[in-house]
């Protein structure tokens, strides 16, 4: 039987390699990809059904590892980023113009998380990458909750699904917007 360390340094391992991972995070089951590799990318968009104007999550383990994709960040913005709240959310914060399409989609924003889900954030902490995130669905279905649910939606096209817990919230991460804070999705 591997140990947790074993799970993670698989996963780690994979994502290298251009794979995609399947992971728990605070609310649902996402799938994960190296943000650097395009063909990773459009497997995960592939996957999921997903077109790929919409954009993905990045999700981080701190700020500092996206913020060379960000337009300049604040200090009172980078602290609302970082602080630790009641649920989890997803930033949309304008993105350098060499952001590729693939990831930010026809927006000129990217949609970034710091992740408080300890499996996840290890995971950006030992691959030294912030990671591709979105929620482990085909698009229009419900986002799985399991590790089954996973397999059942995705089969042997997941290259590893790491074992692991929700981190006890309901559903996907809400998403804001960082000019104004307005609410773009409610969720969490």
């Amino acid at each position: 039987m591997r140990s947790d360390h074993q799970h993670i340094e698989i996963a780690v391992a994979t994502l290298r390699a251009g794979g995609v991972v399947a992971h728990p995070t605070e609310g649902v089951w996402g799938l994960a990809c190296d943000p650097f590799a395009p063909a990773a990318v459009r497997r995960i968009l592939t996957l999921k059904s997903r077109p790929a104007y919409k954009g993905l999550i990045l999700i981080c383990a701190e700020l500092a590892q996206v913020l060379p994709l960000l337009e300049q960040v604040s200090d009172s913005d980078r602290a609302r980023i970082e602080a630790p709240t009641d649920k989890p959310i997803t930033w949309l914060i304008p993105a350098r113009r060499e952001v590729p399409e693939l990831l930010r989609g026809r927006h000129a924003t990217l949609a970034i998380r710091v992740t408080r889900h300890d499996q996840a954030r290890e995971l950006c902490e030992r691959s030294g990458l912030p990671l591709v995130s979105t929620s482990a669905n085909p698009s229009g279905r419900v986002p799985a909750l399991t590790a089954l649910r996973v397999r059942q939606y995705f089969g042997p096209a997941v290259d590893y699904v790491l074992p692991g817990r929700l981190g006890g919230y309901t559903g996907p991460s809400e998403i804001r917007s960082l000019a104004g804070g307005s609410v773009i999705r409610g969720g969490g």
